[in-house]
């Protein structure tokens, strides 16, 4: 095991968010049910993007020294890994992009003289990874030309649909591939093995929308065919509506457009600041929107993060602190399970005469605490929106639960307040600090922070006894038998019921309690139906009980309470019915 992952996995290991604790059983109609399977970005990806500095001007040299950057100032040694050459690699005349004999994209050898492979093996060199850049289409030249496909008999003008042109932020002159047509596969295939040859472990696929779905759906045949393990990235405003098609087919989607701001007042909006807090805080609803959608091989990506190039990478805003905002940045992205990919200039960090405010950014990027929330496989849920602060949540495999809090607002401090029932458990829990490590106490039922405009805090707290393991428990957090499923339920506690209960003997799921003290209890049962089923409730073993519930939607929890007798101690309580589905489980409460 390399260093870099070593000290990851202890801080993985303290949150017990291995992936042996991610849960991989979902409903047919849940997100994950047909995520795309390649087995790669099992966790968020993380890197580097030329894009947000670099821009339209990247080279040989400039890649590679931010490639030399990321080994040597640390960052390597923390997980990120992708180097990312994000277009304008790419040679041009007036008809679009130059070609190659086989229609594909030629390279700029002004900027790249030894061609792409070299770059790519000088990153790999440092024990890191490349990615490179694609949009739809196939360029104007290769049919004006009619470029012979590669290993077949076809050619360009044979699978071009030449009435509609594909959007392109570079030469433009792509059109359409009409994949009806004989070639159209082979011809993606051909473009996807000239990059694995050239070693690319990264591929990003721009400007894609619900028309482009045929172009995303070839590309990603075209890397399974290639042999090599490439991750698969699509951006960039992805519509929601399309969701579970990125979810098949890819494993990360932008769900909005670029997080920078364009607002140097220089040409194509090149040089600082990268961006603002404008741009930041309109990805908080999207968190929430695309939340059910993330999940192991398959992430929201929320685009670049702008941290390490000191206080010039954003804009100031009266009243607002600059390292608040950025403090801000990774902990909604990490929240959020999104890919940690920077855009600053990461020389800044191994520069003898840095710029100021680097020093801060480099105890932001390497906070082990902080990557492994992103890096636990789970995406939080919205659970406070209110005035100006918000609150996420999400719960890990040990029953511990990781809260934000956020003052959105741009000036006025305020106090941030969330019930731990809200979050998923009742009673006390012991808080850590995750920012600074530092311990918050045993803290029962409410947790409040006084957030100045722009800030963030964000906490690890396990619940005591009377809270998680006691008496509320989370279904999904029961032992899950057969057919029974998770499944992903925004307005559940957690975000995740348990469903498919029922319908034969093998289908159950049991969850343990523990009371106070042993005797007759009230058990509150949280479950999603629409019409009427029954639980059947077995404790310890026992006769069980049938609970007749109704219910009318599936997505909205309903609740029951039912008395049972409970022993000292752990008790386990069966949900099953042997003969008929059951509803769906979110969790129990024993008061």
């Amino acid at each position: 095991m390399r260093p870099r992952l070593k000290r990851l996995s202890i801080v993985l290991a303290a949150l017990s968010t291995g992936a042996a604790g991610v849960v991989a059983g979902v409903l047919a109609a849940a997100p994950e049910a047909h995520a795309l399977n390649n087995g790669l970005s099992i966790r968020p990806a993380m890197g580097w993007s030329t894009w947000s500095f670099v821009r339209r001007s990247p080279t040989a040299a400039k890649v590679m020294a931010q490639a030399d950057a990321m080994k040597n100032s640390g960052l390597a040694a923390h997980g990120y890994t992708y180097v990312n050459l994000d277009d304008f690699f790419q040679k041009c005349d007036s008809n679009g992009f130059v070609v190659d004999g086989f229609g594909r994209w030629t390279v700029d050898t002004a900027k790249f003289p030894n061609g792409i492979k070299a770059v790519a093996d000088h990153v790999h060199s440092l024990g890191l990874k490349f990615g490179l850049y694609v949009t739809p289409g196939i360029p104007e030249n290769a049919v004006t030309k009619n470029t012979p496909i590669q290993g077949t008999s076809f050619h360009a003008k044979d699978i071009a649909d030449t009435s509609k042109t594909e959007r392109n932020f570079n030469c433009k002159h792509m059109f359409f591939i009409d994949y009806s047509k004989p070639g159209a596969q082979e011809y993606v295939n051909s473009f996807a093995n000239l990059y694995a040859s050239w070693g690319v472990d990264y591929l990003k696929i721009d400007g894609v929308g619900a028309a482009d779905i045929p172009d995303v759906q070839a590309w990603r045949k075209a890397l399974a065919q290639t042999g090599r393990p490439i991750n698969y990235a699509l951006s960039n405003n992805l519509p929601i509506a399309n969701a579970q098609t990125w979810v098949d087919n890819a494993n990360s989607w932008r769900t909005q457009g670029d997080v920078e701001c364009y607002c140097s007042g220089q040409p194509n909006g090149v040089g600082y600041p990268l961006t603002r807090w404008s741009s930041i805080a309109t990805r908080f609803n999207s968190v929430a929107s695309w939340q059910q959608f993330a999940g192991p091989g398959h992430w929201n990506d929320y685009d670049s993060l702008e941290i390490g190039s000191g206080d010039q990478e954003i804009q100031d805003i009266t009243g607002m602190n600059k390292n608040d905002i950025k403090r801000t940045q990774i902990t909604l992205w990490s929240m959020a399970a999104g890919p940690l990919i920077l855009g600053t200039d990461l020389t800044q960090l191994t520069s003898a005469t840095p710029a100021a405010g680097v020093s801060t950014d480099k105890t932001i990027l390497f906070n082990d605490r902080i990557i492994a929330v992103d890096q636990d496989g789970k995406a939080a849920k919205r659970i406070v929106n209110s005035g100006g602060g918000q609150v996420y949540s999400k719960k890990e495999s040990d029953g511990s639960f990781v809260v934000a809090l956020f003052n959105t607002n741009t000036s006025g401090s305020m106090t941030v307040s969330v019930n731990w029932s809200q979050v998923g458990f009742s009673g006390s829990g012991q808080v850590t600090d995750l920012w600074s490590g530092n311990s918050g106490g045993t803290v029962a039922n409410t947790y409040s922070a006084t957030l100045r405009p722009g800030e963030t805090r964000l906490i690890r707290v396990v619940p005591g006894s009377g809270g998680g393991g006691g008496s509320t428990v989370e279904a999904e957090a029961g032992s899950i038998a057969g057919a029974a499923k998770v499944a992903s339920c925004s307005a559940c506690s957690g975000g995740q019921k348990v469903g498919f209960i029922g319908n034969g003997a093998a289908n159950f799921v049991t969850l343990n309690v523990t009371p106070s003290a042993a005797g007759s209890r009230t058990l509150t049962i949280v479950y999603t139906l629409n019409g009427s089923r029954s639980f059947f409730v077995s404790v310890n073993g026992g006769t069980a009980v049938e609970v007749p519930l109704t219910g009318t939607s599936f997505a909205t929890p309903s609740t029951k309470t039912i008395t049972v007798n409970l022993t000292a101690g752990s008790n386990s309580v069966k949900f099953f019915n042997n003969t008929a589905f059951a509803p769906d489980l979110d969790k129990i409460s024993v008061n």
